[in-house]
């Protein structure tokens, strides 16, 4: 998913689950910069204190720099989150490990993830880890069918169009997208070795809110893809979850999305269908502060770097990326900055994901250099 769902409608469904403007905010820019926390490492202040990150996305998320990108603790816990084939823990200890890595909507993996959410509600990075987890969740609907690994169970041929015809123009932009840097890099190495990583076989196709297409997968399965359809589900599915954190309850029965306001989200998923997500993200925003839904008029912003982000607030830096050499001048007020607060429970959730949850499953992805997977 893109901008325009991880902030914009994150935002939506957050008030309407119940939370309060400032609540929802903190929600949603989480939810968003999950994809745009591309630095890591240590950060030097002038007293001499440092503080760790990590990032979980890359500088350029661009499927052709497969090195680059095989890094499974980054697309295994915040954005490919193996969905076990469907089932509970304990159930599937005879599954083939890539198969179990196959993201999968609404997985007992990502209810497990939610339970922990509000397992931990009261502490002082819960909501900033609701945000992380929302942008996890919400990827198990886009995402479904891909795994976070390179491996032959993501490639795609035969791609359709929304009428289930050939779409050729498609076809031929991916082959022109992978065309230049396959020769230039991968001389003599055999294209399955390299290809493809996450839905990079499809590039942006599962992450368009307004798309239905369809494709011939790894396993030479048809898949038929309604974006809309998918999209809605996990809108509701989010509000409810929303829903039982503030009830403190992952077990109780909630009543979801309002009707009038999941026939808007309805039909704006499918109208808002412009190419560029920061345009549709803007008209998400505008939608709100229009006060088109119940919640009433709202205005939201996101800047994910420069004057007026979370980490200018914190450190203030107007760069776009780290050299790592930087000395940050110290302030007391960094210790409660949003930016703090995040990147601490960037690191909370992938530990988790990664050395308790995960495990339950028998998934065990523990090491930073991807494992040799057989095919």
């Amino acid at each position: 998913m893109q901008i325009d769902f991880h902030n914009g409608v994150t935002y939506i469904v957050a008030r309407l689950a119940g939370f309060d403007h400032p609540e929802a905010d903190v929600i949603a820019h989480c939810a968003q910069y999950v994809d745009d926390a591309t630095n890591s490492g240590l950060i030097h202040f002038d007293n001499g204190t440092v503080f760790n990150h990590i990032s979980s996305a890359h500088k350029l998320l661009d499927y052709r720099n497969f090195r680059l990108l095989a890094n499974y603790q980054v697309w295994i816990p915040f954005h490919f989150l193996p969905g076990n084939e469907g089932l509970p823990a304990n159930q599937n200890q005879t599954g083939t490990f890539i198969n179990k890595l196959i993201c999968r909507p609404n997985s007992h993996v990502a209810q497990d993830m939610l339970r922990e959410c509000i397992r931990l509600r009261h502490s002082q990075h819960s909501l900033y880890r609701l945000g992380i987890a929302m942008h996890v969740y919400a990827d198990t609907w886009a995402h479904q069918g891909f795994a976070g690994v390179n491996h032959r169970v993501n490639e795609a041929t035969k791609l359709v169009d929304s009428h289930g015809n050939l779409d050729l123009k498609f076809t031929k932009k991916v082959k022109a997208y992978f065309k230049k840097n396959l020769v230039e890099n991968f001389t003599g190495h055999l294209l399955s070795e390299v290809f493809p990583l996450g839905h990079g076989a499809v590039l942006g196709h599962p992450d368009k809110p307004f798309l239905q297409w369809g494709y011939t997968n790894g396993l030479n399965e048809k898949i038929s893809r309604n974006n809309p359809q998918d999209y809605l589900e996990a809108a509701e599915q989010m509000c409810q979850w929303l829903q039982r954190y503030r009830l403190g309850d992952p077990d109780t029965s909630v009543t979801g999305l309002p009707t009038e306001d999941k026939a808007l989200i309805a039909e704006h998923l499918q109208s808002i269908n412009h190419k560029d997500d920061e345009v549709r993200h803007q008209q998400w925003l505008e939608l709100t502060r229009k006060g088109r839904f119940s919640f009433g008029r709202a205005h939201v912003s996101y800047i994910h770097k420069g004057i007026g982000s979370w980490k200018h607030d914190a450190l203030g830096t107007e760069a776009l990326l780290d050299t790592g050499e930087e000395v940050f001048q110290y302030h007391p007020k960094f210790l409660e900055s949003h930016w703090k607060l995040f990147h601490e429970a960037l690191i909370a959730h992938r530990s988790y994901i990664v050395d308790i949850l995960l495990p339950k499953y028998d998934i065990h992805i523990g090491a930073d250099k991807p494992v040799k997977l057989t095919r």
